[in-house]
């Protein structure tokens, strides 16, 4: 019941610390003769390796991944799958003056509280570097998705207060936010930039589009998509919330505004975010996520110590000033991992053969 593990059919499980040796993941439950390279995996983990763009941590990892096993002639066997990241840039001598200290809008305290010890040395499994195992995971749920044609991409929707006015599809690989509005990125771009010389930290809203999912996938109850889903977006440490469709705006509509019209070409609007009753009824499957402003800043704090005793803080070392674009190849990871688990689950149900 230690919690690492996520999934049903295919199953993960994260492994290693911000400061150890390595990071990595297991894949239990990935088909067979799915072709699957290094490359197409780092591609993934190249989108959120630090020391990218004007708000993130200068440390330079080449989160370089490996191979370890189930991978044969540069197919999947239907073994596990285990993905090892080596740390490369690893500086633990500015932590040496938190070991005693509990840090404010960190899980210093609730680790404690549950473990009687905690890895203080950039947060140890705490960290978002702990996501680099979701994204090579994500990376091979994204072949079994390729299968059926399903594609998940993330863009951010708003930065520290300022939001997309517009969208375009071809601008989100265009500029360090991976923001679909090129005006508002340029404006994302300076704020940070003031708010990094502040020495604070900002949080914003990532969107997440499921293109091509089939209708049938989730199961009634308690495994709803939705749930999943929402699951396995607030399990990312930045994230305080979650939205499906309309979100909670349908607090503020009629039953008249908020019914999706379904005729013979489909759903005429999308206000469910592509999912009814807990199952996916064909539409796009549209998910936003609030991300919490980086808690590492260089501000003066109050906090205590492990006696409780009161201590001001300035946190050090080399953090983001914001969550923001890194965690969104994570979104899109943990959406595109629930997604390959229940389409296996549907295929098994269907008991149809992979094909």
């Amino acid at each position: 019941m230690a919690g690492n593990s996520f999934g049903t059919l295919f199953r993960i499980t994260t492994w290693g610390e911000s400061h150890g040796e390595a990071l990595g993941v297991v894949i239990d439950g990935c088909p067979p003769t799915i072709d699957l390279s290094v490359e197409e995996i780092q591609k993934e983990l190249d989108r959120r390796r630090p020391g990218q763009g004007a708000g993130s941590s200068p440390r330079k990892e080449g989160d370089r991944v490996e191979i370890l096993s189930g991978v044969f002639e540069g197919r999947t066997t239907g073994t596990p799958i285990s993905l090892l990241i080596r740390n490369e840039d690893v500086d633990s001598g500015s932590y040496e003056g938190l070991k005693d200290v509990f840090r404010p809008g960190h899980s210093d305290f609730t680790y404690q509280a549950k473990y009687g010890i905690r890895d203080y040395r950039g947060g140890g499994r705490a960290s978002a570097r702990e996501t680099v195992g979701r994204v090579a995971a994500g990376a091979v749920a994204k072949k079994i998705l390729a299968q059926e044609r399903m594609e998940v991409t993330a863009y951010t929707l708003e930065l520290g207060g300022i939001g997309v006015k517009r969208i375009d599809w071809e601008e989100i690989g265009r500029n360090d936010f991976r923001c679909p509005d090129p005006d508002a990125a340029k404006e994302m771009e300076k704020k940070i930039e003031k708010v990094k010389l502040q020495g604070d930290s900002i949080g914003g809203i990532v969107e997440i589009l499921v293109r091509g999912c089939p209708p049938g996938l989730g199961e009634p109850v308690f495994d709803k998509l939705e749930a999943d889903l929402a699951k396995a977006l607030m399990s990312i440490g930045a994230v305080r919330g979650v939205e499906i469709g309309a979100g909670f705006g349908v607090a503020r509509m009629s039953g008249s505004q908020c019914n999706d019209p379904l005729g013979s070409m489909g759903f005429e609007k999308n206000d469910a975010g592509g999912i009814l009753g807990g199952i996916s009824n064909g539409a796009d499957i549209l998910l936003r996520v609030a991300v919490k402003p980086i808690p590492s800043i260089r501000l003066e704090q109050r906090t205590v110590d492990q006696a409780m005793r009161p201590v001001s803080l300035r946190i050090e070392g080399r953090h983001d000033v914001s969550a923001i674009p890194r965690i969104n190849p994570v979104c899109e990871a943990m959406v595109a991992i629930v997604l390959a688990d229940h389409l296996l689950r549907q295929k098994a149900q269907e008991q149809g053969r992979w094909k």
